[in-house]
């Protein structure tokens, strides 16, 4: 019999025929599968599905028909695509013979799904539990062929380019037609079970299909929310039915990484329609389509993050690898989303509803990690890519970790030792501690900062939450950490917050003067105390003025109002304010932090070895390289006198010293010589405040000095200090006999200065400006130093509190981003700077005797010399000299007379 002559004749026997033919007849279909001709072997195929497959038992199926049927199928589907494809490429659009060809594949196609959907629901109508060894061609089949049609549809705009209108219909009916076989696949696979003995091959097969529909996962992610969301959930829960058999085995890795990009997906499908909807005006009670599909998409982040959770959960041990991708979803996911200065515009309202889809979800992803060690040895890690590739990022890293220690205080002791430890031996995966990792972040966080980024602060007493910024934050949430951290991790935390004093970021280091400030209060007065001599200790090994001695000062002026009265009296004890050699320390405290007998008597103390350091400098004839013991002798008596509760005896003595200093001010040295210039911030800073009890030619020195810088590039720190000194002068009735010297300079000065373009200067000199005109008498300067419109127009604006906006919230926001480089490359640059200071201070074996040439000495005093002398010359033109000044020049016209006619010993 031919095979046209057996098909014709096969088409119109009964089922009782099929039946008693069906051994015999079956393997000749088969044969017949061999055709060329896909209408012939579509037929045969319809032949063998609908007439024959329904007799079969289920132990006939997989050895007599579908492990040699099936193949085929695959073949056959696989060259309709690849000819479809040819098709497409080889004629005209416009070719009716291609549109023919197209459509005639495109149903075989149809037709090929619409058979494996019969041979599924055959497989189905069995009562008896369904063995995968029964069957096991059938859904491998189905799974290549569902795959091939899935990636069909989803690359049919690039197949087929101007020609899809023709094809379009038939392509909807193969994708729905594969959508139903998909569904009725996962519900006959649903109905297989494995027990415990399952053999080798059984628990191959079962990943093998948890594969290979993983890998269609990731083709119908755009195609259909509804079937992506199905067969994740049947990946998911087959994964975790067959746990015990499958899961040293399962594609972990695989599994959650395409599982955290479809999260990040749909999450950024959401943000983009949340853009779009907040850009377009929407009609009054008019529902837009982006609106159905933004919940829509929202639904599934919820699924994919909560899938994601509960995978976790299930197989966390076998997840090491992923753990530095969960971080980085975790942080893509923050950066998005408000108040992170790189979150896209959209609604609060989705903003919120964003939240709380994805983010509660993520949140229980952390509580499952937190102890295991892969995860925290990520977050943890030295370097993390969000300091210059993903600035973004450093914010959310700074979220996580505050976030994380909010979780640790509830966790056992083995989870806080691995959190509160950093890395401890060579072997070990390096890591930071949670706190070094959370100021390093904290650090990293400039443009959040400086914008300020507002986050959900904690809620007190049942009072709505409020928004406060990401310092108040940290502090809060690290200082409630550290309330409840076992003593065994103190060691730890006092370390890193020492380190972060110590670096070079001043707001970092104000964070860990707060948390600290914190822990003195909350620990006992004797830590209290422990601390501040520690950090005294570290001010007295400061190799002169640093970062490091800023921000250590800071410490201790806080942590002194936190000691008791009696540890106050043994802290002067340790540091005796009399010593020349503890004026380092007692500079940088507040003497009204002081209870009222230990700061009098640090006070008298203090004043009384400064005027002794004054007096010994200049009678040993005021030498450069002496200076700086001069400087910090100075500086303490300001912190002395600064006090509220200095008296008028404080401020007479101060006073005499800048009386006998002043003279020694030689302006071409202040450039060339730094201790130079922070002895004359110093002078400006004690005369502001002791202005009242300086002699006027003092002051008029003081003006000639400062005009004299000014006509030079004059640094900005003296700038700023002889700001105060001006304003002060507003309280000062200047005597008759010297307004015409004085109120002249004083206009002179007040209008260069307003006239400055530094932002810095500019900010400072129109407070100063505003003080000195609240309170003066001479009203006439004030006119007079305004000789600008525009110097009065800005001073007007600033009284008016007038701002000028020079730029919008964006640009704002973008300038903040683009200074954060220039932040970070300062930083770096004062660390890198610090480490070869200190590296030059370590003792050599035998260090030589630094001296000063004759010829340096020589030039050095004559260059003070003629200073002085010119600074005189100018004051005697500007009003007749006192009496007692002649005495004074002709001793001093005696003295150059004997240094002229002086001669060396003989040797």
């Amino acid at each position: 019999m031919s095979q046209a002559t057996l098909l014709e004749e096969v088409i119109h026997w009964s089922e009782e025929t099929c039946r008693q033919e069906l051994k015999s007849v079956l393997p000749k279909l088969v044969w017949h599968l061999h055709s060329d001709k896909q209408d012939e072997l579509i037929r045969v195929l319809k032949i063998i599905t609908e007439m024959f497959i329904p007799h079969m038992s289920v132990v006939e199926l997989e050895t007599e028909c579908f492990s040699k049927v099936l193949p085929k199928v695959v073949k056959m589907f696989n060259d309709l695509v690849e000819e479809i494809s040819s098709q497409v490429g080889g004629m005209p659009s416009q070719n009716s013979e291609l549109r023919a060809c197209l459509r005639n594949s495109l149903q075989v196609m149809v037709q090929i799904l619409e058979a494996l959907s019969g041979c599924v629901r055959h497989v189905c109508s069995f009562k008896e539990t369904l063995m995968l060894e029964t069957i096991r061609s059938l859904p491998f089949c189905i799974l290549k062929v569902l795959k091939d049609t899935f990636q069909h549809c989803k690359e049919s705009e690039a197949v087929y380019s101007d020609r899809l209108s023709l094809v379009t219909d038939l392509l909807q009916a193969l994708f729905k037609e594969a959508y139903s076989l998909q569904k009725s696949l996962l519900e006959l696979l649903d109905r297989i079970a494995l027990g415990s003995a399952a053999s080798e091959q059984e628990v191959s097969d079962i990943l093998a299909v948890i594969h290979s529909l993983l890998e269609i996962c990731s083709v119908i992610s755009n195609l259909d929310i509804a079937l992506h969301a199905n067969t994740w959930k049947f990946i998911i829960r087959q994964s975790v039915k067959y746990q015990a058999l499958l899961e040293e085995q399962l594609h972990h890795g695989d599994i959650v990484s395409c599982l955290c990009d479809d999260l990040l997906a749909s999450f950024h499908t959401c943000l983009e329609l949340a853009e779009q909807m907040k850009q377009s005006v929407p009609q009054e009670n008019v529902q837009c389509p982006e609106l159905k599909l933004f919940q829509k998409t929202t639904k599934m982040c919820r699924f994919f993050a909560n899938t994601l959770v509960h995978y976790v959960k299930e197989f966390r041990a076998f997840l090491a690898k992923s753990c530095g991708y969960f971080h980085h979803v975790y942080l893509q996911i923050l950066s998005k989303l408000p108040p992170s200065l790189w979150a896209p515009a959209i609604s609060s309202a989705h903003s919120s509803e964003l939240s709380s889809t994805v983010l509660v979800a993520m949140d229980a992803l952390i509580a499952q990690l937190l102890p295991f060690r892969p995860f925290a040895e990520a977050v943890l890690a030295e370097k993390q890519p969000v300091a210059d590739s993903a600035p973004e990022l450093s914010f959310p890293h700074c979220l996580l970790l505050t976030n994380i220690t909010g979780k640790l205080s509830s966790q056992p002791e083995e989870v806080l030792r691995l959190w509160c430890e950093g890395s401890r031996f060579p072997e070990d995966t390096p890591k930071l501690s949670v706190f070094q990792a959370l100021f390093l972040s904290f650090r990293a966080c400039s443009p959040e900062r400086a914008a300020p980024a507002l986050v959900p602060g904690v809620m007190v007493n049942g009072q709505a939450q409020s928004a406060v910024s990401l310092h108040r934050h940290v502090c809060v949430q690290l200082s409630a950490f550290a309330a409840a951290l076992p003593a065994v991790h103190f060691p730890q935390l006092e370390r890193s917050l020492l380190e972060v004093v110590l670096q070079p970021d001043t707001q970092t280091a104000l964070l860990a003067t707060d948390v600290w400030c914190f822990m003195a209060r909350y620990g006992t007065a004797e830590l209290c105390l422990h601390h501040v001599v520690l950090a005294a200790h570290l001010i007295k090994a400061c190799p002169g003025e640093c970062y490091q001695l800023s921000h250590l000062a800071m410490l201790v002026r806080r942590m002194m109002f936190l000691m008791t009265p009696q540890h106050q009296a043994e802290m002067a004890e340790k540091f005796p304010p009399g010593l020349a050699e503890n004026l380092g320390v007692w500079r940088h405290v507040l003497f009204r932090a002081l209870s009222p007998d230990v700061g009098k008597r640090a006070e008298r103390d203090v004043l009384s070895v400064a005027g002794a350091v004054v007096t010994g400098w200049l009678e040993k004839g005021c030498r450069l390289g002496e200076l700086q013991t001069v400087n910090v002798a100075l500086s303490a008596s300001l912190a002395v006198v600064r006090c509220e509760t200095a008296g008028p005896e404080s401020v007479s003595t101060v006073s005499r010293m800048v009386t006998r200093l002043w003279p020694r001010m030689c302006v071409s040295q202040v450039r060339a010589y730094p201790p130079v210039q922070c002895t004359l911030c110093l002078l400006f800073s004690l005369s502001a405040i002791s202005v009242q009890s300086v002699d006027s030619h003092i002051i008029c020195q003081a003006l000639t000095c400062l005009s004299s810088l000014l006509s030079q590039k004059c640094p900005d720190d003296v700038v700023l200090a002889a700001l105060d000194f001006l304003s002060s002068l507003g309280k000062l009735f200047i005597p008759p006999e010297i307004q015409s010297q004085v109120l002249p300079k004083l206009s002179s000065l007040f209008s260069i200065l307003l006239a400055n373009e530094s932002w810095i200067i500019h900010q400072h000199i129109l407070e100063a400006f505003s003080r000195f005109a609240e309170v003066t008498n001479h009203e006439e300067v004030i006119s007079q130093s305004l000789t600008s419109e525009h110097s009065k127009n800005k001073v007007v604006n600033f009284l008016s509190k007038i701002a000028h906006a020079a730029e919008t919230a964006e640009e704002r926001i973008e300038r903040l981003k683009s200074e954060k480089t220039v932040f970070d490359r300062h930083n770096a640059r004062q660390e890198n700077d610090s480490m070869e200071s200190t590296a030059d201070l370590e003792p050599c074996s035998k260090r030589s005797r630094q001296e000063t040439s004759e010829e340096e000495e020589y030039e050095k005093y004559l260059q003070t010399a003629e200073s002085a002398l010119k600074t005189l010359c100018t004051l005697t033109e500007q009003t007749a000299p006192p009496q007692w000044v002649t005495p004074r020049l002709l001793d001093l016209q005696a003295l150059i007379t004997q240094i002229n006619t002086a001669r060396p010993p003989k040797s």
